[in-house]
């Protein structure tokens, strides 16, 4: 299924038929393979015919079908004859059973690897608030179990459904061309059982639906704790999280057992349906042949034919089981599908030559439905010069950054680039102009040169080696075993918090961006590694535009202007020889915090 060629618009509702307008460009496919299980199907149902006319063979003579039909009187040729075409039918039923497997097997997976890569790419185009709501166990657990789940069904449940009608539809007409009397006694169940299947549908829908729910909270439990595991370990809450994982798994069993209890019910009522009609076919069709109405071969053949058409129902309730549990997954994996993202992409590409002169103006922002985290923010960085933002914790400087790489959108005024709204700009253009580092370092489990490379993967070896060493990492990288081929585990466990973050700085260098933006660069180093990476920083700036939060002041202080944010606001802004400058000001205080330093107020009186 190709994900290259726009989706058709799903039609509203839920399951089968949403599942079916997902799955137009298989179709032909489907037919492919229902035609393989229906060739089958009829090779599957002609032996029970061929016992019968065996049976004539036996009890008639020359008298027989063969004999009188097509002139084979000999019996011992009629025989040869049957077994020649026994062994025929036993082929090709072999082969469209083969064909039929393969087919199904080869669509279920086509469906599950389209669906998968679809809801991956789909969910990439969210934007970053829906993450921030969203447990990634939730969504790992569609993508993967969920999908699964459909797998399994279409991989068997869907042959099997088509294996009953058509058995339904070939024994019943045998049964017309036998007798009418037998076929109404023989398929007298048969409504019954497939009023009953309506019923079981209709109970086991909302019970599977909660068994989907139930499974995705196991698995956001399970993620959560793996990804915290050493965190778990340092708080000793070992047998906390455990409890935890044991009532979210508890949860689960109970919504199974919910489901299973109706389920089960379903094949015991049907075997004593099967027991009425086949009883029916053995009295009745018995006298009959006893009364010389009807032949014993064809006696024979209907009654192997009863069994042949209500034994299989007893399959229908697993059958139907997994349907339901696939239908559940189909609408949680298509209703995914159906989000859309609230901020919309913009269609312009970035001005050419790229200044890198960023505004915000009047801009406020808050996170959902709560209170406003930005308030009223006017910020200007000329293009090239470097900008610090300092502030106590939760003064919304991580925010604002989100906001210039447009992770989300403002509620009021706008973020412009070069002049340029950022809501009117392809996604790719504006963060392809920008080497982003966050204070939360994110490395894929993979080698160090493949980390660097991230952003830029056609990069060489040596332009990786030179953003290296403009980061201050290449003396640690080339210490390690294997040194650029050095795996980095995952999300960079192998390494240090400074050496991630270094690795970080020279994967947003590699890019070579018009636009630096730098949440926290130096928060996982020491002394002599800041001072290093303030080297390397103040060479990569220079000529571009740089925007940079920091809590250590020491690391801004060179910066061409610092904006304070207080409670959501500017609440000074200036160089930082300009803020300590003003007394009572907020910078002013922060410097001597972390400097140690006392306003000539605070120091004691000479000779005290």
């Amino acid at each position: 299924m190709s994900n290259a060629s726009p989706r058709t618009p799903l039609p509203p509702g839920r399951g089968l038929p949403r599942l079916w307008a997902y799955a137009r460009p298989e179709r032909g496919r489907v037919l492919l393979a229902t035609l393989y299980t229906t060739l089958g199907k009829v090779m599957d149902v002609a032996p029970e015919i061929l016992i019968g006319v065996v049976i004539d063979v036996v009890v008639r003579g020359q008298r027989s079908f063969l004999a009188t039909r097509f002139g084979i009187e000999d019996r011992w040729d009629q025989i040869v004859v049957l077994a020649l075409l026994n062994a025929l039918i036993w082929i090709l039923e072999s082969s469209f059973g083969y064909l039929s497997a393969v087919a199904w097997r080869n669509l279920s997976q086509r469906i599950e690897h389209g669906l998968r890569t679809e809801v991956y790419a789909h969910v990439q185009t969210l934007e970053l608030s829906w993450f921030e709501e969203t447990r990634s166990g939730g969504i790992s657990s569609i993508l993967n179990d969920d999908v699964n789940q459909l797998e399994r069904f279409l991989d068997t449940g869907a042959a099997s459904i088509l294996n009953v009608f058509w058995n339904v539809v070939l024994v019943g007409a045998v049964f017309a061309a036998s007798s009418w009397l037998l076929t109404l006694l023989a398929f007298l169940p048969i409504p019954l059982i497939v009023l009953g299947s309506m019923r079981f549908q209709r109970r086991l829908q909302p019970r599977y639906a909660r068994v989907r729910e139930a499974v995705a909270e196991l698995g956001a439990v399970l993620t959560a704790n793996l990804g915290g595991i050493s965190t778990i370990k340092a708080f000793t809450a070992e047998d906390r999280e455990a409890a935890r994982l044991t009532r979210a798994s508890e949860a689960y069993r109970l919504a199974n057992r919910d489901a299973i209890r109706i389920s089960a019910a379903f094949v015991p009522l049907i075997r004593m349906l099967i027991l009425a009609g086949f009883s029916c076919t053995l009295v009745v069709g018995g006298w009959m042949a006893l009364q010389g109405r009807l032949e014993v071969g064809l006696y024979s053949v209907l009654v192997f034919m009863t069994q042949r058409l209500l034994w299989p129902m007893t399959s229908l309730g697993d059958t139907l089981d997994q349907y339901q549990r696939a239908m559940a997954s189909t609408d949680r994996i298509l209703g995914l599908l159906d989000l859309k993202p609230t901020m919309r992409e913009g269609a312009r590409d970035l001005p050419s030559p790229l200044r890198g002169e960023l505004r915000l103006e009047g801009v406020s922002f808050g996170y959902g439905d709560g209170p406003d985290v930005l308030r009223g923010i006017d910020l200007w960085v000329p293009a090239g010069q470097t900008h610090a933002i300092v502030g106590a914790t939760g003064a919304g400087k991580s925010t604002l950054l989100k906001l210039l790489l447009r992770f989300h959108d403002p509620r009021s005024g706008r973020v412009t680039l070069d002049g340029v709204d950022l809501r009117d700009l392809r996604y790719a253009a504006l963060r392809s102009a920008m080497g982003y580092v966050s204070q939360d370092v994110f490395l894929f489990h993979g080698t160090v040169k493949d980390n660097v490379a991230y952003g830029r993967p056609d990069a060489t070896l040596s332009q990786i080696q030179a953003a290296a060493a403009a980061a201050e990492a290449e003396e640690f990288i080339e210490a390690l075993p294997q040194g650029y081929e050095t795996v980095v585990g995952e999300r960079g466990q192998k390494l240090s918090g400074g050496q991630r973050q270094r690795l970080a700085l020279a994967r947003a260098l590699l890019r070579d961006p018009a636009i630096l933006i730098l949440d926290e660069a130096t928060s996982a180093v020491d002394n002599e590694t800041e001072a290093a990476i303030q080297r390397s920083l103040a060479r990569v700036t220079r000529g571009r535009s740089s925007v940079v939060i920091a809590h250590r002041l020491s690391t801004v202080r060179d910066a061409d202007r610092i904006w304070v944010l207080e409670d959501g606001r500017v609440a000074e802004a200036g160089s930082h020889d300009e803020l300590l400058l003003r007394a009572g000001g907020l910078y002013a205080a922060l410097w001597r915090v972390q400097t140690g330093e006392r306003s000539r107020a605070e120091a004691p009186a000479e000779g005290a």
